[in-house]
Parts: C-alpha cells; sequence; structure tokens
C-alpha cells in the first residue's frame, strides 16, 4: 500500500502560515532551493514547475496530491483552477463546485476517500499539501512527515495540524541541515507489533 506524505513548511514555533495565509516570511538559501527541486520537484506547483524549465520532468515521488480548500484557494486567486496538471489532483471541499475538468473534488468523507487512494496500485505515493485542518482529519492516516524546518519564529498563524489534541507517535527518521538554518527533518508513523499506531 503506497504512503500519505504530509509534506510541509514549519515555522519554529509550528506554524505552516500566517493568520491570513502568508508564507513570504519564510526565509530560504539557494541549496534549500535545489534540494526542493531537485528531491521533491513533484510537489512544486505546476507555474513553478514552468519557471523552472521543469514540466517535463516525470513524477518520482507522488502521482496524487490531496489538499483543502484553503490550500487550493491561492491558485484561484490568480486564475490557477489546475494548479499541479502534473498529478492527479483532489480538493476537499463542502461547497467548492467543480473548477476544472482535472480537479476531483471531495465534498464528504475524506477519510474514506484517502484510504481508497492509499489501496490503487502505484509506485509512488500521496502528497497531502494542506491545510493544518485537514491534516488534522487525515492524521490516522499519515505515514510520513516531510518537515521543511524555517528559521523563523511566527509568532500566530495556522497549525500544522488542528483542531484537537490527538498526541500520535512518529519517528525521526533523518535531518538534513541548509545554509541560512533551514532544516528538513523526515518521519515515520510509529506502530506496534499489529500494525496499529502508537500514541504519545
Amino acid at each position: 500500500m503506497r504512503k500519505l506524505v504530509y509534506y510541509i513548511s514549519l515555522s519554529i514555533d509550528g506554524v505552516i502560515a500566517g493568520p491570513d495565509d502568508e508564507v513570504d516570511f519564510f526565509p530560504g538559501s539557494d541549496d534549500y532551493m535545489a534540494w526542493m527541486v531537485g528531491d521533491y520537484g513533484d510537489a512544486l506547483p505546476g507555474h513553478v514547475r514552468t519557471q523552472l524549465g521543469t514540466t517535463d520532468a516525470a513524477p518520482t515521488r507522488f502521482d496524487t496530491v490531496v489538499m483543502g480548500r484553503r490550500t487550493y484557494d491561492p491558485a484561484l486567486q490568480l486564475g490557477i483552477t489546475s494548479p499541479y496538471p502534473h498529478l492527479r489532483q483532489y480538493v476537499v471541499s463542502r461547497n467548492l463546485e467543480q473548477p476544472d475538468p482535472a480537479v476531483t473534488v471531495i465534498a464528504d468523507d475524506p477519510l474514506a476517500a484517502v484510504r481508497a487512494l492509499k489501496a490503487e496500485d502505484s509506485p509512488l505515493d500521496i502528497y497531502l499539501a494542506g491545510g493544518g485542518r485537514l491534516a488534522g482529519q487525515l492524521l490516522d492516516e499519515i505515514d510520513e512527515l516531510v518537515i521543511k524546518r524555517y528559521p523563523v519564529v511566527a509568532g500566530a498563524g495556522l497549525p500544522a495540524f488542528g483542531p484537537g489534541f490527538t498526541p500520535t507517535a512518529f519517528g525521526l527518521d533523518a535531518v538534513r541541515s541548509f545554509d541560512g538554518g533551514n532544516l528538513v527533518e523526515w518521519y515515520s508513523r510509529k506502530t506496534d507489533a499489529a500494525g496499529e499506531s502508537v500514541g504519545a
């Protein structure tokens, strides 16, 4: 069974975006950007891949993206209805009309939809793009966390998970540091001998 991977940017204090969805306060570096493009280019939106000249690159990690309405909205505001044209796209929303033939709207039961996607026969994984509320709903199905940690304290903003208090244990697999203080942390879900998720 393939994995659901929550690949996110995170401030030191655990914020994925500012109170009004700001992300421009996240600092980067040349080697960090090169890593994102080279190792996780599948997770870049189509317009960014066009700017980088990588639109012809075949997916190597993900073939599907799942996102909440709030994560999808910035693309819509730019007039982009298919932000990840190189992936199968799913948006979880109760009130979004079908925005594009290439986008599937999940109106209810995102857990069942994600379980069905995970059960598909594919060598590539599923990219959970956010946001935090959706990640909280799908926490039981998240197999791996790839956290891009930025050296900045936001002070306020949107949490990576929520709402709700649901301690869930993940094991740290690896950490990589970059110039400028960026870190990437890889975590895998901890399970017991029966394969059941372990709490905190």
